[in-house]
């Protein structure tokens, strides 16, 4: 009897070992990654600009850097401005979205890729809810503001806050 099972077990092991050195597929299909899509709110937009392409529609595209003094003057660039100017963000084909560094076209709504690509750490401190607001449930539903919602995204700084003192630890009952 410990005959059998002693054969029985060389051969789960032998198979197991079988199957473990196995040469792979030289071209497995890669497993689809899922797209992420937090819900988010619609973004702040000012009062009567967008969709952009309203206006933009005919115009011709102009990359030189200038202070703009036909529309949009109460827009002062103050994000690494002496680096960037307004279509390393938004699309100049599609003026209706945003475009990443690679040039992959992105709705506002996933604005938080853009940012992310020069702060990736916030990014993912957003993603986990540690930086930003985000609301709904701790193991279920949720929705994200956006980056926009918070900070300007041409002046994102905040202004400096006071910090408040630490709240006072509660008091046990008899003592």
């Amino acid at each position: 009897m410990k005959s059998a099972a002693l054969t029985m077990a060389l051969a789960i092991v032998s198979a197991i070992l079988a199957t473990s050195q196995a040469t792979p597929d030289p071209s497995p299909e890669p497993a689809p990654i899922a797209e992420e899509r937090p819900e988010v709110p619609p973004p702040p937009f000012s009062e009567g600009i967008f969709p952009c392409s309203d206006c933009h529609a005919g115009m011709e595209v102009n990359r030189s850097r200038r202070e703009l003094v036909d529309f949009h003057t109460d827009i002062q660039l103050k994000h690494d401005e002496q680096h960037r100017w307004c279509l390393d963000c938004h699309d100049a084909a599609e003026r209706d979205s945003l475009h990443l560094a690679g040039g992959e076209r992105i709705p506002f709504e996933r604005s938080y890729l853009l940012c992310g690509q020069c702060h990736g750490e916030k990014l993912r401190d957003w993603r986990a809810g540690i930086h930003g607001r985000r609301t709904g449930q701790w193991n279920g539903h949720k929705q994200y503001l956006l980056c926009a919602h918070c900070h300007n995204p041409h002046q994102p700084r905040f202004r400096p806050i006071a910090p408040k003192p630490p709240p006072e630890a509660p008091r046990r009952p008899g003592k």
